[in-house]
């Protein structure tokens, strides 16, 4: 029996695993922010230490039932608990347990319980300067459900995972099955940013209508067609033009704000290509129902891609990919990460 921790921002899952089954979870409102805030880790050591606590009195047990604690995220950050190096792509899925980093107990917690980490993955770009910084990627946590996908689907190979969150990052699986290498875009903060912080939410926001979602393709393609030739920010700013010269709905507006942050993206996958990150085989996106249409969509208008299209989209779905991660490399390298 062990525990799975996903460590973000502002939120830490734990996840009880029995026999390669969850056999209960509890998330707690504590991530690396608290460093950020703090100045140092102790918030989340205290936060983490009674999450654990929490969960195995829960479920009558003590820490001697547990064999270990496999972490993964932006715990193994400078902001986490342990900063782990991240693995140069291409990285196969089973390289991975032979370069975790292993703590015992009391080592970076109050409790006597090892603690396994996971690294994250960097493009191979060799020395980093200002004329290749376009190259330059990382993830910390995404491997994990990257390895989730690899290990439990069958993929037509080299495959392209899109999550769509708080960023959107292309994942691309080479021909071997191998991670090799990532695009990110900071899409869905900055999305999130012009609803709080400008007056464009105004016009995306109706509180008299229970129409909150529409689809429209040609909305979809005049946002596309305003990034490409009037730039990201300025299409952004359109979506308040629109409420006063259009005969439009908020749910309209909306959809196209939307849009435009996704045509911005559309970039990301030229990136794709000209880094050699083939987008012949299978598509998978993470994420939200209503985003991930608009981004296939787009695609297919824009990119003309038809590839096979795989959809992840309830939270259930999308947070077993990493339970599935973590549980592939407990399983199969359970010798190489047992202290």
């Amino acid at each position: 029996m062990y525990i799975i921790i996903d460590c973000g921002s502002t939120n830490t899952r734990l996840y009880l695993i029995n026999q390669e089954i969850v056999s209960d979870k509890y998330e707690v409102a504590i991530g690396v922010n608290s460093t950020v805030s703090n100045g140092n880790n102790d918030q989340l050591k205290q936060g983490l230490t009674q999450a654990i606590e929490y969960l195995l009195k829960k479920n009558n047990l003590s820490l001697t039932d547990i064999d270990f604690a496999i972490a993964s995220g932006m715990i193994t950050s400078n902001l986490g608990l342990l900063e782990v190096p991240h693995l140069i792509a291409p990285v196969n899925i089973n390289d991975f347990a032979q370069h975790t980093r292993k703590v015992a107990g009391y080592e970076v917690l109050p409790l006597d319980i090892p603690i396994i980490f996971i690294p994250g993955v960097k493009n191979d770009i060799g020395e980093a300067s200002w004329d290749n910084i376009r190259k330059i990627d990382l993830m910390r946590g995404e491997e994990t459900q990257a390895i989730g996908v690899i290990s439990s689907m069958s993929l037509t190979l080299p495959a392209t995972i899109i999550e769509l969150g708080s960023t959107t990052k292309l994942i691309h699986i080479n021909k071997d099955g191998a991670i090799a290498g990532s695009i990110t875009s900071l899409s869905g903060q900055v999305y999130s940013a012009v609803k709080k912080e400008t007056f464009i939410n105004s016009s995306i926001v109706d509180t008299d209508s229970s129409v909150t979602n529409v689809y429209s393709t040609d909305i979809l393609k005049r946002a596309y067609e305003c990034v490409s030739c009037a730039g990201l920010l300025r299409s952004l700013l359109f979506t308040r033009f629109i409420q006063f010269s259009l005969s439009t709905t908020a749910a309209e507006r909306k959809f196209y704000c939307e849009c435009t942050i996704a045509a911005d993206d559309m970039k990301l996958f030229d990136e794709a290509e000209e880094y050699g990150f083939s987008l012949t085989g299978d598509l998978i996106f993470i994420g939200a129902p209503e985003r991930c249409k608009i981004y296939q969509e787009m695609l297919k208008e824009t990119k003309k891609i038809n590839n096979k299209i795989i959809s992840i989209t309830t939270p259930e779905e999308i947070a077993m990919l990493g339970i599935k991660g973590a549980c592939y490399i407990a399983k199969n390298h359970i010798d190489e990460i047992c202290i």
